[in-house]
């Protein structure tokens, strides 16, 4: 398998996981989304959120854009409101906005060529060196999308287990080949 493919695939597998962990959250009310937890981003809500706003910021910095801030996102924590669009409110609203971006980030995959991947992206740091011009290989980059989903899947679990979940998704990647190889 040629990098390009590997990448994808990890990619398809982040896309996979985080279907599944939709569909784990469903059955959570409203309390229990939003309970404070000590462990992510402090609750179940606040970490999909926190992952949606992550895909979407390095998707559009590999795109070009060296400020990405997800709408509705304002200074990289949602809730917020950012040129007037309302913060995502619900879980429906959260998954339809995470099948527009799946749909996006499939198309850059697919357009995706090994003679691009040791491109330098830029990136303005929201985080740690906040307000600093980052640049990074656009294949760590790719990398670091699916590493950072996969430390985030794993908080999202152990927030499931302290909720009660007796049985949370398997989100394992072997477990994604063998769907795939089922289907």
């Amino acid at each position: 398998m040629n990098t390009c493919l590997l990448v994808c695939r990890l990619h398809q597998h982040r896309m996979w996981v985080n279907q599944r962990l939709l569909a784990a959250v469903r059955p959570l009310t409203r309390s229990e989304l939003h309970r404070e937890l000590p462990i992510g981003q402090g609750s179940v809500w606040r970490t999909l959120t926190h992952l949606l706003a992550a895909e979407y910021v390095w998707l559009e910095a590999l795109l070009g854009d060296e400020e990405p801030l997800l709408p509705g996102d304002a200074s990289g924590r949602l809730p917020g409101n950012q040129a007037g669009e309302k913060p995502i409110a619900s879980l429906d609203e959260l998954a339809r906005k995470w099948r527009e971006l799946d749909r996006r980030w499939e198309k850059y995959l697919s357009d995706l060529g090994p003679d691009s991947l040791d491109d330098t992206v830029y990136k303005i740091s929201t985080s740690s060196n906040l307000g600093k011009r980052l640049g990074a290989k656009r294949s760590d980059i790719l990398l670091h999308v699916c590493t950072h989903a996969q430390y985030t899947t794993s908080q999202l679990i152990n927030m499931l287990r302290q909720l009660g979940q007796a049985d949370p998704p398997d989100v394992m990647l072997i477990s994604f080949a063998r769907h795939i190889h089922q289907a």
